[in-house]
């Protein structure tokens, strides 16, 4: 009896060893990202937590905004922005200088009010007729959606007839609130930002000829303590196992 007895003690404190070693290498990750990939991200980051001891804690926004946050050294151990912003981050000594993967890329899309007449975007004369008859457009110009949109319009020699019944928003929360309340009937933003919104939908993607994709990539903050568990979920976005989810979320490889 004594002897069962000691071998259930035995077996209780190598569970409370074990209990203690898997509490002690799970950690907190926290995720500074760009808007463009959060669809993508609010799938996944749960599937990685079932798969490891770790929990993901993302913070979402423009990336310009996020990039300034970091320079301005808000802690992070993964950020997920553009290749030539990370590549910035990195000179500055604030992301690693190992290599920074692509998680996904998202192309530039037209969002309209739920319900509405899809607007014809099949080539670019379609495109550009469509851009000036619109009533009012919609987009955050210091997005990096914003910027390609304008960079399209210099392009296009339509900038000062768009700019003059654009309504500039803060962020693609504005956006989306813009485009169900009425304010505009065009909207442009990732394809992936356009797909969530409830009382919108997509009208349509930017003809092949015109077309421009946000890159998004993940790099390690260079002072993480928690390196190796970020390196971790940077391995489980850039898997094969997450592409249908980056696909399915609007966006590609």
């Amino acid at each position: 009896m004594l002897k069962i007895r000691m071998r259930q003690v035995a077996g209780l404190m190598i569970a409370s060893c074990l209990a203690s070693g898997t509490a002690a290498y799970a950690e907190q990750i926290r995720v500074l990202s760009s808007v463009a990939v959060k669809a993508v991200i609010d799938e996944l980051a749960p599937q990685f937590e079932r798969s490891t001891t770790h929990t993901i804690r993302p913070v979402f926004g423009i990336a310009a905004a996020i990039k300034t946050n970091i320079e301005g050294g808000e802690p992070f151990d993964v950020a997920i922005l553009t290749p030539a912003m990370l590549d910035d981050l990195a000179t500055k000594g604030l992301i690693d200088t190992m290599a920074r993967p692509v998680i996904a890329r998202a192309g530039l899309g037209v969002m309209i009010k739920a319900g509405a007449r899809k607007p014809e975007l099949s080539s670019v004369d379609a495109f550009k007729r469509t851009m000036l008859s619109a009533r009012a457009i919609t987009y955050v110009p210091t997005g990096a959606s914003g910027v390609l949109f304008l960079a399209t319009l210099d392009k296009l020699g339509i900038t000062d007839a768009v700019k003059a019944k654009a309504k500039p928003a803060t962020s693609g929360d504005e956006v989306n609130a813009n485009i169900t309340s009425g304010v505009a009937d065009l909207a442009v933003l990732p394809v992936s930002e356009i797909l969530p919104v409830r009382g919108a939908e997509l009208g349509g993607v930017f003809p092949p000829d015109i077309q421009s994709y946000i890159v998004m990539a993940a790099g390690i903050g260079a002072r993480s303590p928690r390196a190796a568990a970020a390196r971790e979920f940077v391995a489980f976005l850039t898997s094969a196992r997450a592409t249908s989810v980056v696909t399915a979320k609007g966006m590609q490889r």
